[in-house]
């Protein structure tokens, strides 16, 4: 099974850019929320939305179509490379998300880009962010308008859960990790 530090390894290697390290932060730290909601192992599938962005930094265009092979020679699991490949659905990928795992790192992918674009306009970050204000961003579509909302709705239906409650997730998921990600709010800025 993918540990967190093998995911870390593996994408760290691959991808220098911070913003798109602190993106496989949050969609980590995402994913280890929704793992504790569904009653699953919380660091497997931390690690496997770490490295879900994996070949992204060098082929932004061809996204996920220099993923399997590479995984797979790492040793990686098939059921984690095939989550992996499901978070591109319909975008840059035909494989359908089926199971919670795949189907929340589908949903959190997007969502947590409208949950760090929020929390970056605020005095204290994650740290106060409420959900009623997020819920209001979220229904901006001029706020964080390249976070794919029709997706994020689409990913949740295939949850049988709310927007709401998974990015209430999200957020509680992603706050503890405010500091490393850089979202403690406008006042900690340097």
């Amino acid at each position: 099974m993918l540990t967190l530090q093998r995911a870390k390894e593996l994408n760290d290697s691959q991808v220098a850019d911070p913003s798109l390290r602190n993106h496989a932060l949050s969609v980590s730290a995402a994913m280890g929320a929704m793992a504790a909601h569904f009653g699953a192992d919380e660091e497997h599938w931390r690690a496997v939305g770490y490295l879900h962005d994996y070949d992204y930094e060098k082929y932004p265009t061809e996204h996920l179509q220099h993923t399997e092979q590479p995984l797979r020679a790492a040793g990686v699991d098939e059921e984690d490379i095939r989550a992996i490949m499901a978070h591109g659905y319909g975008l840059c990928s035909d494989v359908e998300p089926l199971t919670d795992m795949e189907k929340a790192l589908y949903t959190v992918d997007e969502l947590t880009g409208i949950i760090s674009a929020c929390a970056r306009m605020r005095p204290n970050g994650l740290t106060d962010l409420e959900i009623g204000s997020l819920m209001k961003k979220f229904k901006d579509k001029k706020f964080a308008a390249k976070c794919n909302r029709d997706l994020i709705k689409g990913g949740c239906e295939r949850l049988g859960m709310e927007v709401r409650e998974v990015a209430e997730l999200c957020l509680e998921g992603m706050r503890p990790f405010a500091a490393e990600l850089g979202l403690l709010g406008t006042e900690h800025s340097a």
